[in-house]
């Protein structure tokens, strides 16, 4: 399908999108997203494909379709601004390759592919194996209840910082850069639903909590690519890459560029595979049956040997279990754009300068694109059913020049740690585990505190 086939023919179109229901003074629907925007956003489609929502003073697009959700991401129309991005630019900056368009992103893009090419991709498979491995015998060691939330964005940090920029010097940043991000995509949600900049400026205590966070970020940053260039080692892989590329004139690229790619490669990498970590080990925990199902796969690959990263595709029904969790819990929850140019979606005039929003949550739940919709059914993914899903109701890594460049890597980072830890352990909840969802500019579940019980 092309985005031209999912416009209507009557291109001439003049009508406004329906306003949702719910808006009170001053905040107008921030109010809702706030309080429950996952059941909000989900029932958006009743009331229309394209429909605005006020938060606070402006008017906001959102587009509840998978057609018209692909048309946005595919259209040159639309580009990657928006009330999301604005919350994230004091994090990502605006030279790093998630928050740059136009020739900065394509040129950025040419930079970092090359670590994301799917030939590329084995050669990170003995860390990711290692990784993997190192968790489950943490975990047997320590015993007792583990706190969820720090050991998954713990290894996700781990992997993606040994494979990318490869180097001891992130061992003992790891839990720093874990502890910033939680108090960062928390701060970050409410800035959007919420616009009330000067506010955000008032030294009250969660504003002074969130400037530390991100103050030490952006120095933990500094530090990694210093001691790159201080030791001056140039083991083939993405800082390397970074530290040696050159702008459109030929010259090497400025600092800033160089520090907002760097935190445009730890960050979401981090925090998005840190996030659907801990909805696999939720899943894992409230479906006992998929994790002894996952335990047989491996052991009828793999045998007695400790499963591999050459073993990733004769996995399949441990892969579609992490798929079907990316569609019922996927980590980016919330996605923004904006309209550089007047045009029209589903009918409706969309003005120059219109902020949209759509929600790859609702999307991916929408009771007309999937039978059962709210089960966890990991064989929806067989070849035979898949196919019936809609183009673009499933779309966890995004589409179009936007779409993820690590969407290979992470999955099979996900397929095998959740064969690791699914053959190794079962697991149950523990005192004041907390599984509702975190509502932030990611989603993952509030406090997992479980115990993991040898199999």
């Amino acid at each position: 399908m092309t985005v031209e086939s999912v416009r209507p023919k009557d291109t001439t179109a003049s009508a406004e999108p329906p306003v949702a229901g719910g808006a009170v003074p001053l905040l107008g629907h921030g109010w809702r997203l706030v309080r429950d925007p996952l059941a909000f956003l989900s029932q958006l489609r009743d009331h229309g494909d394209v429909v605005r929502l006020k938060l606070g003073p402006k008017t906001v697009y959102a587009v509840t379709t998978p057609a018209l959700t692909g048309a946005v991401a595919l259209s040159p129309d639309y580009i990657i601004a928006g009330p999301l991005w604005e919350s994230l630019e004091s994090l990502l900056g605006k030279e790093g390759v998630a928050t740059a368009n136009g020739k900065l992103h394509r040129r950025q893009r040419r930079t970092i592919q090359p670590a994301f090419r799917l030939d590329a991709i084995p050669a990170y498979g003995p860390i990711m194996a290692e990784e993997s491995h190192a968790l489950v015998e943490r975990w047997r060691a320590a015993g007792g209840v583990l706190d969820i939330t720090y050991e998954s964005f713990r290894v996700a940090v781990r992997v993606a910082a040994r494979c990318l920029m490869r180097g001891s010097y992130m061992d003992a940043r790891a839990d720093r850069i874990c502890a910033d991000l939680t108090t960062l995509f928390a701060g970050m949600y409410q800035r959007m639903v919420v616009p009330l900049g000067p506010l955000y400026k008032v030294p009250l205590p969660a504003n002074r909590e969130f400037n530390r966070a991100l103050a030490d970020l952006h120095v933990l940053v500094d530090e990694i690519v210093a001691d790159r260039r201080e030791g001056g080692q140039k083991p083939d892989d993405l800082l390397t890459a970074l530290l040696e590329a050159k702008d459109d004139n030929g010259d090497p690229i400025g600092e800033q560029e160089i520090h907002d790619q760097v935190i445009a490669i730890l960050t979401p990498g981090a925090e998005t595979v840190g996030s659907t970590v801990m909805s696999l080990l939720l899943v894992l925990t409230e479906h006992p049956e998929l994790g002894d199902k996952i335990r047989d796969e491996v052991e009828s690959v793999v045998g007695d040997r400790p499963v591999a990263f050459e073993d990733v595709r004769k996995l399949t029904y441990t892969a579609n279990v992490v798929t079907e969790t990316l569609r019922l819990y996927p980590a980016v929850w919330i996605l923004t754009r904006r309209a550089v140019a007047d045009t029209e979606l589903g009918g409706y005039r969309i003005p120059k300068g219109a902020d949209l929003i759509y929600s790859p949550y609702a999307i991916q739940r929408d009771r007309r694109s999937y039978e059962r919709n709210e089960d966890f059914d990991p064989d929806r993914w067989l070849p035979e059913r898949s196919k019936d899903v809609p183009k673009y109701a499933m779309s966890p890594f995004s589409v179009g020049n936007r779409k993820c460049p690590s969407d290979h890597f992470s999955m099979a980072e996900l397929t095998l740690l959740t064969a690791a830890v699914a053959h190794a352990y079962r697991f149950e909840h523990a005192a004041h585990s907390d599984a509702r969802p975190r509502i932030g500019i990611t989603l993952r579940p509030r406090r997992l505190m479980l115990r993991a019980l040898a199999r």
